[in-house]
Order: C-alpha cells, then sequence, then structure tokens
C-alpha cells in the first residue's frame, strides 16, 4: 500500500512548531509517513496519488478519555456538579448495558459517530459488565479506528445496582474479560480501568496493580478532577501522601492515563512526572462539571506528558477539534482569573496536544514527520473567505467554527482510508 495525498497540509513538529505548506504532498507506504513535499519528487512519479487540491490535511486526533455508555445522554443535566452528575445520570444509565440489545443499540450509535468524526484513536471507558465492553470492542475493531477500551472496576462506594461487591468478583471478572478478547484483533486493544480512588478498595487496586504487571496492561483512571472528589479521598486514604499516592503505591501510575488532574501540583506532579504518566486535559468537561481549570501551561513548564480528551459525556460532543480550543480559551480564563504567571495555550500547542502529544500514548502517532504512522483526515472547506487567508489561518477557523464552515470528506487510519 503505497500512495501520495495532495493539499495543504498541517501538521506538529514538537509543541511549539506547527508546520503548514500549500499544495505538498505527504507520502505514505505500508501504512507509515514517508515524508512532506513541497513539489512531487521524480521518483514518486508513478506512485498513485489522492488528490485533495485546496482542502486541508490534518493528522488524525487523538481522544484520551471518553466514556462510551454515555454517549446516549450527553447534554443532559449539565448544571450539576461531578458527584451529583454521577449519581443522577452516569450510574443509573450505565446500569442498563447489563442487557446487551440496549448495550448494541448504545454503542452502535457512539462507533458510528466517532467514525465519522476527526478522531482515529480514543481510550475509552466501557463499564464494569464484561459481555458489553466485548462487544464494544467488538463495533470498534470493525470500525477501523485504533483504541482502547476498559472493563471498569468499582467494588465500594456503588450503587448496588452497579457494583462488583468485593475486591475479588472484581479481579476475577476482569480477567474472564482478559481471557476472551480474541488474540487476533488488531485495532482495539485492553486497558484495566479502575473507575477511580472513592470506587476502588486497597484491595482492589493492588490486584489491578498485579495484573498490570503480569499482562503489560497500561491503565486508565481519574485523579485531582474536582474539589468534593478530592476531600472524600482524603477521607477514604487518609494514609495517602496525595490522591495520586492512592494508585502510585500498586504501580498504577506507570503506562498510564490520568484523566483531569486539574488540582494536581506539588507531590502529586512529581509522581505523575517520575512515572512517565500521561494527563488528559478535558477543559469542556472540568468547565460543565464545575471542576475548575487546569494547570496545563504548568505542566508543560514541568515537562510532563499531556494529551486532550473529550470526556463524553461530561463533555457534551465528540469534536476534537472543540477541545482544541476549549483548551485555549480555558487557559486564558486561568491565566485571568487565577494566575498571571501562566500564559495561555498558543494554537500550536493545543492542535499538538490534540495529536503528536497524545499520539504519543499509542507510540509514533499523531504527525507527518518520517516513520509516524499515517492517520491523516481531509477537510474540504464548504466556501472560501473574502479575505486572503493563509493555510494556518484556514486551520484555525476550521478548529473553532468546525462543521459550520468544513465537512470531513476523508479519514485515513494507520494509511488504510476508512472514508
Amino acid at each position: 500500500m503505497e500512495y501520495l495525498l495532495r493539499g495543504d497540509i498541517c501538521y506538529s513538529e514538537n509543541l511549539k512548531t506547527l508546520i503548514c505548506k500549500e499544495n505538498a504532498y505527504l507520502h505514505i507506504k505500508d501504512g507509515l509517513c514517508q515524508g512532506v513535499y513541497d513539489s512531487l519528487p521524480k521518483e514518486l512519479s508513478s506512485v498513485e496519488l489522492k488528490d485533495y487540491s485546496g482542502d486541508l490535511i490534518l493528522p488524525g486526533m487523538v481522544d484520551l478519555h471518553l466514556h462510551a455508555p454515555q454517549y446516549g445522554f450527553r447534554g443532559t443535566k449539565m448544571d450539576l456538579e461531578l458527584l451529583d452528575w454521577l449519581n443522577v445520570n452516569t450510574f443509573p444509565e450505565e446500569a442498563k448495558y447489563q442487557n446487551l440489545d440496549y448495550a448494541e443499540r448504545g454503542y452502535r450509535d457512539f462507533v458510528e459517530d466517532l467514525r465519522e468524526s476527526a478522531t482515529t484513536r480514543a481510550v475509552i471507558f466501557g463499564t464494569l459488565h464484561k459481555n458489553a465492553t466485548l462487544l464494544l470492542m467488538k463495533l470498534l475493531e470493525e470500525s477501523g479506528l485504533v483504541s482502547y477500551v476498559g472493563k471498569v472496576n468499582m467494588d465500594r462506594n456503588s450503587p448496588e445496582y452497579l457494583t462488583e461487591h468485593t475486591a475479588e468478583e472484581s479481579l476475577k471478572n476482569t480477567k474472564e474479560w482478559l481471557s476472551e478478547i480474541p488474540k487476533d484483533w488488531q485495532n482495539c486493544k485492553p486497558i484495566l480501568t479502575p473507575r477511580f480512588t472513592p470506587t476502588c478498595s486497597d484491595a482492589l487496586m493492588e490486584g489491578l496493580g498485579k495484573l498490570a504487571k503480569e499482562y503489560k496492561l497500561p491503565v486508565q483512571s481519574h485523579l485531582s478532577e474536582n474539589l468534593g472528589e478530592i476531600a472524600w479521598v482524603k477521607e477514604l486514604c487518609p494514609d495517602a501522601k496525595h490522591y495520586g499516592d492512592t494508585y502510585d503505591r500498586y504501580g498504577l501510575l506507570e503506562n498510564s492515563i490520568m484523566a483531569h488532574c486539574v488540582y494536581t501540583e506539588g507531590e502529586e506532579l512529581s509522581a505523575l512526572k517520575a512515572r512517565g504518566t500521561m494527563i488528559c486535559h478535558c477543559p469542556q468537561s472540568n468547565t460543565n462539571l464545575c471542576s475548575g481549570a487546569a494547570p496545563i501551561r504548568y505542566f508543560l513548564e514541568e515537562n510532563v506528558k499531556v494529551g486532550l480528551g473529550t470526556d463524553v459525556a461530561g463533555g457534551a460532543n465528540l469534536s476534537m477539534l472543540r477541545a482544541i480550543t476549549d483548551a485555549i480559551s480555558v487557559s486564558k480564563l486561568r491565566f485571568r482569573l487565577m494566575d498571571q504567571s501562566l500564559v495561555p495555550l498558543t494554537l500550536e500547542e493545543a492542535f499538538c496536544l490534540a495529536t503528536l502529544s497524545g499520539g504519543s500514548f499509542f507510540g509514533k502517532v499523531g504527525s507527518f514527520l518520517p516513520g509516524y504512522e499515517g492517520d491523516a483526515l481531509v477537510f474540504h472547506e464548504k466556501r472560501r473567505s473574502v479575505r486572503k487567508q493563509t493555510v494556518k489561518e484556514r486551520l484555525e477557523v476550521l478548529l473553532y467554527t468546525g462543521e459550520e464552515s468544513a465537512r470531513l470528506q476523508a479519514k485515513f487510519v494507520q494509511g488504510r482510508q476508512l472514508f
């Protein structure tokens, strides 16, 4: 499989450098990017050309945190704070996924819409139900998207209708889930998923840490999202050095994604940095659930890994384009209202978080640099502005206006064209 994409190409070289080339060529061979050229090299003149002249070609977007079973109630009861929102919205809905007919309807809607979105890679929460989670993984495997999916673990402080009752039961269910995942699946892989410390006992966390090491699996969870949640963790784990320590003492910060980290600082941030933990910033969700504004500038200055997520249904939609612009907006509010030493994110930085930076959790993903996997999006603008615009300006307009100004015309994952 070898071809060239022709169009107006934008991609990150690093956090500070955004490459924008007009009427350029992206060479993809065997699923990997080979290079971006201003003009067609003679030695590639016979290679298949997919001509999207005048369209914007971007790397695929990487959504590091979202909840598939919450997709059906996105955009409802968004006036609640996190803990109330979980009890009113989330837990009753997730309980319905024990019914496989219901789960299939909900997950099919989710996967079809995710496939049509700008997301090419995603890290996803299921529910605690083994069979429903396997069904979600099957649909994602068939979609052509690349993803990690987790069967949720929760054995305490949970509704009677949505709990695994004991650590032993939860760990048994998790091992059975892992054993039933087909070995030949290429696109969808498992990730261990303790919901968050308040719903996971120490015995369960310890067992999941052992599973992570035994099966060499990554981990996803939530950390320091909301002040009420943080106070609750202090009550439940008075011996912990900080919230992050409730994961770290069981080896659950290594090879992990911790969503939110709105109030992470000091020793907690040092632990995440030391373990190589990826922080997933979910700006829309943090705003909707009244959680706060994460200090992303501070994290970047400390060289901590950061990516972006929609956190559906805390975030009301799947748009990673919006996640980019929300990250910029939230950083501006934090700068103006909380700490003027932390300057707002730039367009270059926020775009990189959604592509190259977040993509690093999957390997060499999220850029068109040589050797990176061939994930690409082609956007066709409905009409050009009356004013003359650079490629970078058109990119910025796309990010802020989305489907209002352009449609996603083509999507490639690992070099495979999905549509």
